[in-house]
């Protein structure tokens, strides 16, 4: 017999953030699995993987379920550490552990190096932070002419740039932003501007995610385990990068998963990860 998913929203300060309780008996730490600005539904195949606990998930402010005040302001990862830490506090379900993929990992470590919640511990998968890695001035500005790309001429010129900031092997050049911009067509994607400026990714989040200065001496002083994944199959991209500089910032366990930054999926959003392989792997962290 299936479980009845608890299905919840909590008030927070500019928005309202829907999440899910989806019970299972046992003994072992309910597992809260998010990513930025990914939707809950994208982690429905991993979620299967965790039978044995009870898992949270959640729509981070101003994605799929949850609203925010202003769909066309910006969120900072202290935004969404404010949101995680009222999604703990309104399930009651004392310590969890975490698993956290890109954004998501940004906002987890933010809301560890913050507010202390109790987690015991943080999986951070590829956090896509320019912070820690040797070539941050040109990749931040990267990002910034993404954002800027957005506002100025909508979705598809932004994200034919954001793919191809995703996909880059090894360190951004200092000429990276001379080349000609990518084809919107060459990724199935019009150029056309419908004058929307409410993307999670590319408006609320964009500028604000990757830039973000994280606290190291708060991470290392705090109780949360703090593991850093990197994917078998990530290469040299950008936040594949960003994962191992950090961990070596800070002194922290280092994993490598199956996969590559979307190890976890198995058909979500039309991909196809390593799911099986990517779940036993986080289940030997997890575990241990």
């Amino acid at each position: 017999m299936t479980a009845t998913v608890d299905t919840r929203t909590v008030t927070v300060p500019g928005a309202a953030v829907t999440y899910d309780i989806h019970p299972a008996a046992g003994d072992l730490p309910p597992l809260f699995i998010f990513g930025s600005p990914m939707e809950a539904e994208a982690f429905g195949t991993l979620r299967g993987h965790f039978a044995d606990r009870t898992v949270i998930t959640y729509d981070p402010r101003g994605a799929g379920r949850s609203t925010v005040d202003d769909p066309t302001s910006q969120t900072t990862p202290d935004d969404h550490a404010a949101d995680l830490q009222a999604v703990l506090d309104a399930t009651g379900l004392g310590e969890i552990d975490v698993f956290a993929t890109s954004g998501g990992a940004v906002n987890a470590l933010a809301w560890v190096a913050t507010h202390r919640p109790n987690v015991r511990i943080l999986v951070a998968h590829e956090p896509p932070a320019t912070q820690f890695v040797p070539d941050r001035e040109i990749a931040e500005a990267v990002v910034a002419d993404i954002a800027d790309t957005y506002q100025v001429a909508g979705e598809g010129p932004a994200m034919a740039k954001f793919i191809t900031l995703v996909s880059h092997e090894g360190l951004f050049p200092g000429d990276y932003l001379d080349a000609p911009a990518p084809d919107p067509a060459v990724f199935g994607m019009s150029a056309e501007d419908d004058g929307s400026r409410t993307s999670p990714l590319l408006g609320q989040n964009m500028r604000t995610c990757c830039p973000f200065v994280h606290d190291v001496d708060a991470l290392k002083a705090a109780p949360t385990r703090i593991v850093v994944a990197a994917g078998a199959a990530s290469g040299e991209q950008f936040a594949a990068r960003a994962a191992r500089a950090l961990a070596a910032a800070g002194g922290f366990e280092q994993v490598v998963l199956p996969g590559d930054h979307a190890g976890f999926l198995g058909g979500e959003y039309g991909q196809v990860g390593e799911p099986d392989a990517f779940a036993a792997a986080l289940h030997g962290v997890l575990d241990n």
